[in-house]
């Protein structure tokens, strides 16, 4: 279990960031009313999160569950470059989630391209014409073992099980997540603002309340989408994150997957095809807690053939905005 270290933020705080996280779109009084404390109370630690904390709360499509394309992308820069280039990465709508690495000459990026025109624009015409790139490296992302709808705060344990309980949304509904043309424009703004109102949603997409309402829980029944918060780990006392790139054989693949998400630094780790068979982002708290993690849990466990570690120095994009600087 990890423990929150902070002179800002307190346990309230990290129990605030543990509700969205489960249901972000949960109204504050429902979340006040489980975590023991007035609505006011939670609205002021909410605004003040969001001021100090880097917290954003959006509805993201779950490319697992829909059966999308997600890339990887690795792309080596000139120095003078990369900064350039992860700034027009982060205003493409396909882009997920960017970060600068490697000192400033590496990018890594999510994309999840809408369609197969999307996916050769990027990668077979404007990255390949830019001069400042020197490398691309595209790898598919081929099964989640953790991220996505499940957050990293349960590594905390901040809420018990009856406040988990009562928080936690009802489990996808059967049958296959899908979206309809229609979904547009309310993804649109939730991807913007995953708490935005009912009244603008409507003024979005000119359907009632009600429509939306049974549509919204629908999408999230389903699946299809999810509510994610994001917000900044150093508030937590989690300041530092890299990615690894883990070579493992064959048929360690899986097991190795699986174990590493249970792991408390993992945030995020996929399956890839690609030079590497697994990418990992961990937190940790500073440089000696990543190398006692790279050679303790990570180095004893059998099937990995080789780790290459790549620190992020900064988030051009999370999820589908940019943070402020």
């Amino acid at each position: 279990m990890l423990r929150m270290e902070s002179d800002t933020f307190d346990l309230l705080d990290l129990q605030l960031l543990s509700a969205l996280e489960m249901d972000g779109r949960a109204p504050f009084s429902r979340i006040a009313a489980v975590l023991g404390v007035s609505d006011r109370t939670v609205a002021r630690r909410y605004r003040r999160l969001c001021a100090e904390g880097g917290l954003r709360v959006v509805v993201l499509r779950d490319a697992a569950r829909l059966g999308e394309d997600q890339w990887m992308l690795r792309l080596r820069c000139a120095p003078d470059g990369a900064a350039v280039i992860a700034d027009a990465l982060a205003r493409r709508p396909d882009t997920y989630w960017i970060g600068l690495c490697s000192g400033g000459t590496e990018i890594a990026c999510i994309t999840r391209p809408r369609s197969p025109g999307d996916h050769d624009d990027l990668l077979l015409g404007k990255l390949p014409r830019t001069p400042s790139v020197v490398e691309i490296r595209a790898q598919q992302l081929l099964h989640r073992f953790y991220g996505g709808p499940v957050g990293w705060l349960p590594r905390f344990q901040a809420l018990d099980a009856d406040q988990i309980a009562a928080l936690r949304p009802g489990p996808p509904e059967p049958g296959p997540a899908r979206l309809e043309p229609e979904d547009a424009p309310l993804l649109a703004v939730l991807e913007r603002d995953g708490r935005a109102g009912y009244p603008e949603l409507q003024h979005a997409t000119g359907r009632s309340e009600s429509a939306l309402r049974r549509r919204l829980s629908a999408l999230i029944a389903s699946g299809a989408v999810y509510v994610d918060a994001e917000y900044d780990t150093a508030v937590l006392g989690f300041p530092k994150k890299a990615m690894l790139w883990i070579t493992t054989a064959p048929g360690a693949l899986d097991s190795v997957g699986r174990t590493l998400a249970g792991h408390d630094e993992v945030a995020f780790a996929s399956a890839t095809a690609g030079p590497s068979q697994i990418v990992v982002t961990v937190v940790v708290r500073d440089t000696a807690a990543l190398y006692a993690y790279i050679s303790g849990p990570l180095g004893r466990l059998e099937g990995v053939q080789h780790v290459e570690v790549t620190p992020i120095l900064r988030g051009v994009k999370q999820l589908t905005y940019r943070p402020a600087r």
